[in-house]
């Protein structure tokens, strides 16, 4: 999933004189490419999230610190 598009390779996708196909193709993926990205990045935080819910439950101050600082690092990377 850890695909790198480069303005450049679109631009000569679009630049192509016999049709918009292939432009629309690698559009089509960087689209995808970035939907699934978020998909996991809101399931990782939601899962994250009931280990924190669970640590308080269980009263596990190790679990607690330990996920709240994958939490925040999860959001500081968005």
């Amino acid at each position: 999933m850890e695909n790198n598009y480069s303005y450049a390779e679109f631009m000569k996708a679009v630049g192509k004189n016999s049709s918009s196909l292939e432009a629309e193709r690698l559009l089509s993926e960087i689209y995808l490419d970035l939907f699934l990205k978020h998909i996991h990045r809101e399931q990782t935080k939601e899962r994250i999230e009931k280990l924190i819910d669970s640590s308080l439950d269980n009263r596990d101050e190790d679990a607690f610190q330990f996920y709240a600082e994958r939490l925040i690092t999860l959001c500081e990377n968005d």
